[in-house]
């Protein structure tokens, strides 16, 4: 049986996401360059390939379901000692998370699983470096800040070269109309 590593979250959207995803690069965590910036709604998950429309079907029905919401990230925090992992917080925006990823999740759906950690809705910045970076990076993005309106969440695989690529975006329905942009597909590069 063929499978596949999915994940869904909700993208840092521009100029926020590139510059996070730089400094991210420049504190040496080596993956960065492979992983959206972003806040995640479900980590990486092996599913078989033919599950995918069944998949798709889910999350589109949660994106109905949903509303746009305020997401507000400010200032820096630690998973450190329990997982080498510096992030930058959500202050706003964290409760319709928690909600979206309970969905994603939910039990006998097709991405039922249980986490390993507690749900924590976060921007990871610094993971699994040393901890002098991970210091500099709690320390230099302490006072950062950014807001936006989440639209939606999208899902994403996993490449054998361990880059993440946009699968499809799933978007909230805007005004209680759906959006035209949902269940827009991208073909993975």
């Amino acid at each position: 049986m063929a499978t596949v590593t999915l994940g869904v979250s909700l993208a840092v959207p521009e100029p926020y996401g590139s510059l996070l995803q730089q400094c991210r690069i420049d504190f040496g965590d080596d993956a960065a360059a492979g992983i959206p910036t972003h806040v995640t709604l479900l980590p990486p998950t092996e599913v078989a390939a033919d599950t995918r429309p069944e998949i798709e079907d889910h999350l589109a029905a949660i994106a109905t379901a949903g509303r746009c919401f305020p997401m507000r990230l400010a200032g820096t925090g630690t998973f450190r000692p329990l997982s080498p992992v510096v992030f930058v917080q959500v202050v706003e925006g964290g409760s319709a998370c928690g909600w979206l990823q309970e969905r994603v999740r939910e039990p006998g759906g097709p991405l039922d699983r249980e986490l390993r950690f507690p749900y924590h809705p976060h921007v990871t910045v610094a993971h699994g470096i040393s901890e002098a970076a991970m210091d500099r990076a709690e320390k230099e993005l302490a006072d950062y800040q950014a807001a936006w309106t989440a639209e939606g969440f999208a899902l994403y695989e996993q490449g054998d070269d361990a880059v993440w690529r946009l699968v499809r975006e799933f978007r909230f329905p805007h005004d209680g109309v759906p959006s035209q942009k949902s269940g827009l597909r991208r073909q993975a590069v």
